[in-house]
C-alpha cells in the first residue's frame, strides 16, 4: 500500500483575488490535476487533507489556515463585532452574505443581551452566557459588564463563580488560561511561551486547593482566575490580552473529583513538600525570565499554609500580591476607616475579634494594626492587642502558643481560655466582629444580640463567600440588632426593611482593591509590592464614601463608579511606589489620576479601515 501523503492548500485573497495554493500533493498516488477534477460540482468539499482517508491508528497533521477573509474576522473575539459591522467594513473585509442584513449599535446589543440574561432563571446559566460572549465578542463582554456591573458582577464573580468552578469539568468548553501539572516539570517555560500573548503585565494564578469557602476544587479552580482577571479589565482598565490566568495542577485530595469521570485534572492526591515547592519555584522563575521582572503575579485561593509561605518567599523577588491576604485586608481596612465616621473615635479607639484566624483574618488583623502603629507611632506589637482571634479551637491566647501555627502567634495574647465565639464576645466585648472562618451561620443570634447590647452601633462584617458560607445574613444583622448595627459582608445581599426602614447592606469585595491596585503597579512600572501601598489603596477606597453614603447607612461606595474607584486607588498606590523609590516607568506623572484614566482600556468598537 503506498504511503498517505496530503496535500497542503491554502486559500487566499491577494488584493482582492481568491487564489489557490497546493504544493508537496499527492493522495494515494493521485496528482493535484486529478484532485481538483475529482472535486467536481457533485456537491460537498473533496478531503484534500486526507483525514477521512486515514485509520484511526494513523497521525494526521491538524492543519490550521489562516485566511484573509470575514469568515476568521467573525471568528475572532478580540475584533468580532457581530451585526455592528457597517456596510463599508462588511464589503471591505468580505463579510456580505456572512451576516444578516440588519446593522445593530453596540448599544442595541447590549440591550438584547441584557434581556436574554435576565431571562436565565439559573445563576449558573447567565454565567455560561457571560463566558460565551467573552469568547466571540470581547468587546461586548466588557462593555456589558463594565455598564451593568452591580448586576452582573455576582455573575462573573462571587458568589456564581463559586458553583461554576464546582461544575467546571462539565462547563468547559475551550481553554481561557494555561493549565501547568506536574507534566510540565522542567518545561515550564516552554509552556509559558505557547500562550499566543507576548506582552502580559498580569497574571492571576492558583493551585485551587482552597476555593472561597469550597475547599480543594484542583484543576476546576481555573475559573476564579479567569473571574479575577475579567474584573481587572473591566473594573481595572487592564487590556485582556495583558492578562494570564493560570492554574498549577499538583493534584486534588477531594474524592469526588478523583472519581468523577469528567473531572479535568491530574487524578492523583496533592503533590506536597519539596516536590511541590520545585514546581513553584521553576514556574516562579518561568515567569520572571519569560515578562521580565515587572510581571505582577497575583496568587489566588492557596491553602493557609503555602499562601504565607509563597508570599514571605516571592515578596524580596518577585512582584507578587495574594488577594485573600492583602486584597481581603487592604478592603476591610478600608471599610473600617469609612466606618469611623459612623463610629466615633480611632482605630486605635476600638477592639476587634475575628472569627477565623486563616490566611484572611490573619491578613486583615495585620494591615489593622500596621494602620494603627502609623497613626498613633506605636510599636506594633502594642496595636496587635486591640485584635483577637478565634479558631476552631477557641479564642487565640498565649497558653496555647506551642501548638499554634507560626502565623497565628502574634495573636496569641494573654488571657484565660475561652472555647466559643459567644464566650469570647461577652469577655473581649469587642466593637468590631470579622467572620473570615468560610463556615456558614456561625454569627448566631445569641452572639449578634450580645454585640448589640454592649454597642451602641455594633459593627459587624460577615466575608466569608460565597453567600452560602456568610456567617449571618443582612437581615439577621439587622433585625437580631434592631437596626443599630453596620453591615457589610463579602458577598452580595439585598436591600433589608425592617421597622418601615429600608437598610442597605454594603458588600467588602476584594473587586474594591485589586483591580485599582494592580492598575496602579503597572502604569508606574512598580518592582515589588510594600505594606504602605496597601495602606494607601486602603485610604483611597474610603475617601470614595460620601455622606449620601453614610446616610445610607454605607461603608462602601457603590461599584457603579469603580473605574472612577479604581483610577484614584492606582493613583494613590503609584504615589507611593514613586515615594519609595519602587517604580521604575520615569518621570513620574504630574497628574496620576488622569494618567490612570488614560491607561484604561476601552470596550467601545473600533471602525476598521
Amino acid at each position: 500500500m503506498q504511503s498517505l501523503k496530503r496535500p497542503n492548500k491554502i486559500l487566499k485573497r491577494v488584493f482582492g483575488v481568491r487564489k489557490e495554493v497546493y504544493w508537496g500533493c499527492s493522495e494515494m498516488g493521485s496528482s493535484v490535476q486529478e484532485l481538483v477534477k475529482s472535486d467536481g460540482l457533485g456537491g460537498g468539499v473533496k478531503d484534500v487533507y486526507g483525514e477521512d482517508f486515514a485509520t484511526e491508528d494513523q497521525s494526521i497533521t491538524p492543519w490550521t489556515v489562516s485566511v484573509a477573509s470575514g469568515y476568521s474576522l467573525l471568528r475572532d473575539p478580540r475584533h468580532n463585532k457581530g451585526l455592528a459591522f457597517s456596510d463599508k467594513e462588511r464589503e471591505t473585509h468580505y463579510l456580505s452574505g456572512l451576516l444578516p442584513p440588519a446593522i445593530a449599535t453596540q448599544e442595541l446589543q447590549e440591550r438584547k443581551l441584557m434581556n436574554n440574561l435576565r431571562s436565565y432563571e439559573v445563576p449558573l446559566q447567565r454565567y455560561i452566557a457571560m463566558m460565551d460572549l467573552q469568547e466571540r465578542n470581547e468587546r461586548l463582554f466588557y462593555k456589558l459588564l463594565i455598564d451593568n456591573v452591580e448586576e452582573l458582577l455576582p455573575v462573573v464573580y462571587t458568589p456564581t463563580v463559586g458553583e461554576a468552578c464546582q461544575k467546571y469539568g462539565s462547563i468547559y468548553r475551550r481553554p481561557q488560561g494555561l493549565f501547568i501539572s506536574l507534566k510540565e516539570k522542567g518545561k515550564i517555560l516552554e509552556v509559558l511561551k505557547n500562550w499566543p500573548e507576548r506582552n502580559i503585565q498580569v497574571i492571576v494564578v492558583t493551585d485551587g486547593e482552597r476555593i472561597l469557602g469550597l475547599g480543594d476544587l484542583g484543576c476546576q479552580g481555573m475559573g476564579i482566575p479567569v473571574g479575577k482577571l475579567s474584573l481587572y479589565t473591566a473594573l481595572g482598565g487592564v487590556r485582556p490580552s495583558a492578562c494570564l490566568p493560570i492554574t498549577i495542577d499538583v493534584g486534588t485530595n477531594n474524592e469526588k473529583l478523583l472519581n468523577d469521570e469528567f473531572y479535568i485534572g491530574l487524578k492523583q492526591k496533592r503533590a506536597t513538600g519539596q516536590e511541590y515547592a520545585a514546581l513553584l519555584q521553576e514556574f516562579m522563575s518561568a515567569v520572571k525570565q519569560n515578562y521580565g521582572e515587572r510581571i505582577l503575579v497575583q496568587f489566588e485561593d492557596f491553602a493557609n499554609h503555602n499562601a504565607f509561605e509563597l508570599l514571605e518567599k516571592y515578596r524580596t523577588t518577585h512582584l507578587v500580591f495574594n488577594d485573600d491576604i492583602q486584597g481581603t485586608a487592604s478592603v476591610v481596612l478600608a471599610g473600617l476607616i469609612a466606618s469611623l465616621k459612623l463610629l466615633g473615635g480611632s482605630l486605635a479607639d476600638h477592639t476587634f475579634l475575628f472569627l477565623g484566624a486563616g490566611e484572611a483574618g490573619t491578613g486583615i488583623a495585620e494591615l489593622i494594626a500596621l494602620e494603627m502603629s502609623k497613626k498613633t507611632n506605636s510599636p506594633i506589637e502594642e496595636t496587635r492587642k486591640k485584635i483577637w482571634l478565634v479558631d476552631s479551637k477557641g479564642l487565640v491566647v498565649s497558653s496555647r502558643i506551642e501548638s499554634l501555627q507560626q502565623f497565628k502567634k502574634p495573636w496569641a495574647h494573654e488571657h484565660e481560655p475561652v472555647k466559643t465565639l459567644l464566650e469570647a464576645v461577652q469577655a473581649i466585648k469587642p466593637t468590631v466582629l470579622i467572620g473570615t472562618s468560610g463556615v456558614g451561620k456561625t454569627f448566631t443570634k445569641e452572639v449578634v444580640e450580645t454585640m448589640a447590647s454592649i454597642n451602641e452601633k455594633p459593627l459587624i462584617l460577615s466575608l466569608s463567600n460565597p453567600t452560602s458560607q456568610s456567617e449571618c445574613t443582612a437581615e439577621e444583622a439587622y433585625s437580631w440588632t434592631k437596626g443599630t448595627a453596620i453591615f457589610a459582608s463579602g458577598s452580595p445581599f439585598d436591600p433589608v426593611e425592617f421597622e418601615g426602614k429600608v437598610y442597605v447592606p454594603g458588600q467588602a469585595n476584594n473587586a474594591y482593591i485589586f483591580p485599582g491596585f494592580g492598575l496602579g503597579l503597572i502604569m508606574c512600572g512598580a518592582i515589588r509590592v510594600h505594606d504602605d501601598m496597601l495602606l494607601a489603596a486602603s485610604e483611597a477606597l474610603a475617601e470614595q464614601v460620601t455622606d449620601e453614603h453614610y446616610a445610607k447607612g454605607l461603608i462602601y461606595p457603590p461599584f457603579t463608579n469603580i473605574r472612577k474607584i479604581s483610577a484614584n486607588i492606582a493613583a494613590k498606590v503609584a504615589a507611593k511606589a514613586y515615594e519609595l523609590g519602587l517604580a521604575s516607568r520615569l518621570p513620574q506623572p504630574s497628574d496620576l489620576v488622569k494618567y490612570a484614566e488614560s491607561s484604561m482600556y476601552s470596550p467601545v468598537y473600533r471602525t476598521y479601515r
